[in-house]
């Protein structure tokens, strides 16, 4: 008998639990969303998207939880509408027990700014995936000339990761030329000689031989010597003199 009991109490707790949790459930689900919590991943670098701006997305789609049936709230059209935003990468949406909608941004960090000849303007993250300004400006290199979106895919982002995953040159190079063959020159911050780069190859012994003709050179011949340093051969530095430097 006393295990018929036992088994008779634990049927009639769990039928017991699932209807509480039912009822519970139900009465969430009719309840309205008291708030809403936003995460941004990678918030400490350079980004376009915060918190205050997607729950701005939000509103302007007029799909913001807060105050709505939390039954009614759709979270995949929340993540779907927040992802056309070129600036966010992917979203995650979901509900708490505690009848609030946390959502989580994956954002897209932007390399380069490219403000090509043939008129196009859009920024480029580390993927080739190209974004419309949409009036943010960031402190990054710009990039000119003869460049179209095949290239600046497969040449220009390694030359913005690069930059990006160095301080020193992130902050000496300032703007990025194309001529029209292609050939890639750099602008520095200091100094006002042009840098032959060549092409977007060795990137790593091209700089660290500019580093050692800056360290070595410059300082005997002073910094305005040089018209042009050409980065092209990376076993040595050429540098043009100025007409008037013998």
């Amino acid at each position: 008998m006393k295990t018929v009991f036992k088994i008779l109490f634990i049927l009639a707790l769990a039928a017991y639990l699932i209807f509480a949790f039912a009822k519970f459930t139900s009465r969430g689900n009719r309840a309205k969303c008291e708030g809403i919590t936003v995460v941004i991943t990678d918030s400490a670098h350079a980004g376009f998207i915060t918190a205050s701006e997607a729950e701005g997305i939000l509103q302007k789609a007029r799909i913001h939880p807060v105050g709505e049936q939390m039954d009614e709230i759709r979270t995949k059209k929340i993540e779907d509408v927040l992802k056309k935003n070129p600036f966010i990468k992917d979203a995650i949406c979901y509900k708490t027990p505690d009848r609030h909608v946390n959502l989580i941004i994956n954002q897209r960090l932007p390399l380069l700014r490219i403000m090509a000849k043939n008129g196009e303007d859009y920024y480029i993250d580390e993927y080739g995936y190209s974004m419309t300004p949409m009036g943010y400006v960031a402190d990054l290199a710009v990039a000119t000339g003869n460049i179209d979106k095949n290239f600046a895919k497969k040449n220009l982002v390694k030359l913005g990761k690069f930059l990006r995953d160095n301080i020193f040159w992130n902050n000496q190079v300032e703007q990025i030329n194309v001529t029209e063959d292609h050939s890639v020159e750099l602008v520095p911050r200091v100094g006002n000689q042009m840098i032959n780069l060549g092409n977007c190859d060795s990137l790593e012994i091209k700089f660290r031989n500019l580093k050692a003709f800056y360290e070595n050179v410059m300082p005997q011949v002073g910094w305005n010597k040089y018209t042009r340093l050409n980065l092209e051969h990376t076993n040595q530095v050429i540098g043009t003199k100025r007409e008037n430097n013998k």
